[in-house]
């Protein structure tokens, strides 16, 4: 076979190809993520949007990374009664008796609080996912955190791993009592626990966000 006829029947199969060629055929882009608290996400593109879901450990399966048994106890002083911390720090009796917490508001999922008898505690269970509407529970936080002010006591704000739900919360704070911008509430977050990181969906709504209504501002209340 010549040249020119083996280039001429490439170019007809290539055509062949490029003519059968289907969307349908193509396998979705799927993204397997483990965060830092071992939970993992499978992220999967549909069209132009992000799917995000938990992905469930397979009995017997291999995590797939490797875990950090390490326990992180870094607290980070956001003001003198705010604190903010992994689930490590709030199950550890020795770190909230050094720091004098009294109060703690977990939001983390799935984690149970550990001293319910000695502490102040406060529940709320969020999802670490960018569609979470993280925003929505900024009036009920930061009630709790303003009581643990009003009654001289000091709270601890944790999620899984100190990094994302937690760091959003007080950020939020922040905005709503203390009436910051969120480059500054962000950035004294920041200062106090170097590793806070939340999610896109998180930071995109706090970059937005502007408190409705009455605001409380250093333990008055103004409209």
């Amino acid at each position: 076979m010549s040249k020119r006829i083996r280039k001429t029947h490439e170019m007809n199969s290539l055509a062949q190809e490029i003519k059968s060629f289907s969307k349908s055929n193509l396998r979705k882009q799927c993204t397997r993520v483990t965060t830092l608290s071992g939970k993992r996400i499978i992220e999967t593109w549909k069209g132009s949007m992000v799917h995000v879901v938990e992905d469930p450990l397979p009995p017997g399966g291999s995590c797939g990374y490797v875990p950090d048994d390490t326990w992180d106890l870094q607290v980070g002083v956001v003001r003198p009664y705010l604190l903010l911390g992994s689930q490590d720090a709030a199950q550890d009796f020795g770190t909230l008796t050094k720091f004098k917490v009294s109060h703690i508001l977990n939001v983390a999922y799935g984690v149970e609080n550990a001293f319910p008898d000695l502490f102040i505690y406060k529940t709320l269970s969020i999802l670490d996912l960018p569609d979470t509407v993280i925003t929505s529970y900024f009036q009920e936080s930061s009630a709790f955190i303003d009581q643990a002010q009003r009654e001289k006591g000091v709270v601890l704000v944790h999620c899984n791993a100190g990094v994302s739900r937690s760091a959003a919360i007080v950020v939020g704070h922040l905005i709503c009592s203390e009436g910051l911008t969120f480059d500054d509430a962000f950035a004294l977050v920041k200062k106090a626990r170097p590793v806070i990181c939340p999610n896109p969906g998180f930071l995109e709504q706090l970059k937005g966000y502007k408190p409705q209504g009455s605001m409380q501002l250093n333990g008055v209340t103004h409209t």
